[in-house]
């Protein structure tokens, strides 16, 4: 039993999926996190001291992070 032709979806509604909304709620979030860490701090690399805005040592922190999480992730 048929209920009838479907309405077409606009581009708008099939765009917004929940995943997409998740990641631009965290891309806001993660804005205004770097917007609000902007003052400079000193990070000690083993033996260097270096100094640099926190977001951006929080950032490397990330990608290191990830490319670790990435590593693993592939080797098993």
């Amino acid at each position: 039993m048929s209920t009838g032709p479907r309405a077409p979806k606009n581009a708008a509604s099939s765009f917004w999926t929940p995943t997409r909304i998740v990641i631009a709620v965290a891309a806001v979030v993660t804005v205004l996190f770097i917007i609000g860490n902007t003052r400079r701090t000193k990070v000690r690399l083993l033996v260097p001291e270096v100094t640099m805005p926190l977001w951006l040592a929080l950032l490397f922190t990330l990608v290191i992070g990830a490319l670790c999480g990435m590593y693993l992730d592939r080797r098993k």
